[in-house]
């Protein structure tokens, strides 16, 4: 079928932050029928996709995507659930993990609706991208053939390329350590690490996420693909992204509380560090890296980091 004739995918999208805006405009900008789920105003995307607070309304959409935060999401869900059935495709785009059981965003999605065609969303794509309509890449994890071409569908086009991987489990638990890791490089980069510092720290924390995350049933190319060292890449190159903002306000000194106000958005890695250090401990994975991430929240300087990060 011509691209030009074909009829557009019906997209629905859950969450009324920056990331579900940005998500909502770029398939918009695919041609994709876009609804987006807010119960606040919304002015980024005004007149060009449709709001609603009805969950019914998403319910009519072939694809739906789900961008809320972490700690949300199971009461987003269980209330969702109700009006989703095996019809349809769910992809969700939440960088986080179950701060309690570390359990995926995809395992909540089928313990609270009746959809099982599912996917996560993540790789170097960033929500100012997307809000402005620059070149990017998004990464769409899924067991299921049918969600990778509705997700391609839905978003790619022109200024966004669409890449897939079956390693579902990998894809998410890479973006929740990539943001993890992101702190320690706006840490490191305040801290006045140079160019040779700050490359072992990217080499060190992604080769101990790669275990971190095959230990927790995921393949390691993952971590070091796209999925992983690529949005880590793209991560450290915005000054304005949330864990980087935490992690240069952390090596000013600032308290926690502080910079989480510096922040400005949440910051899903926070919960999620020391959880990442008691998995790593309990599953004898080494993890320097993600022990002194720990110790970053907790206030330690700058040289009990580097020590931190590369004792023997």
């Amino acid at each position: 079928m011509n691209e030009s004739t074909k009829k557009p995918l019906r997209v629905g999208v859950v969450g009324g932050g920056p990331w579900g805006a940005a998500l909502s405009l770029a398939a918009r900008r695919a041609g994709s029928e876009v609804v987006l789920f807010s119960r606040r105003e919304q002015p980024e995307v005004a007149g060009q996709v449709r709001v609603t607070g009805d969950y019914a309304e998403i319910s009519r959409s072939q694809l739906v995507v789900i961008a809320v935060p972490s700690t949300v999401v199971r009461s987003v869900l269980r209330t969702l659930g109700d009006h989703l059935d095996g019809s349809h495709l769910v992809v969700h785009g939440i960088r986080g993990l179950g701060h309690e059981y570390l359990e995926t965003v995809s395992d909540v999605v089928r313990e609270e609706t009746p959809a099982r065609r599912l996917g996560a969303l993540g790789g170097p794509v960033q929500a100012e991208e997307l809000l402005v309509g620059r070149p990017s890449a998004i990464m769409c994890g899924s067991h299921y053939p049918e969600v990778h071409a509705a997700v391609t569908t839905a978003f790619q086009h022109g200024m966004l390329r669409v890449y897939g991987t079956p390693d579902l489990r990998g894809l998410e638990w890479a973006s929740a350590l990539v943001g993890c890791l992101a702190i320690g490089i706006g840490f490191a980069e305040q801290a006045g690490a140079g160019p040779g510092l700050l490359a072992a720290s990217i080499s060190r924390g992604v080769d101990e996420a790669a275990r971190i995350a095959v230990a927790a049933g995921a393949e390691e190319r993952t971590m070091l693909g796209l999925g992983g060292y690529g949005d880590l890449l793209a991560s450290i190159a915005l000054d304005d992204r949330p864990e980087v903002l935490l992690g240069k306000a952390l090596a000013r000194g600032r308290s926690l509380d502080e910079a989480i106000a510096e922040a400005r958005l949440r910051v899903e890695a926070i919960a999620l560090i020391p959880r990442i250090v008691a998995f790593a401990k309990e599953r004898r994975v080494p993890a320097a890296t993600f022990d002194a991430l720990a110790e970053i929240l907790n206030g330690a300087s700058a040289a009990r980091i580097v020590d931190l990060m590369f004792k023997a």
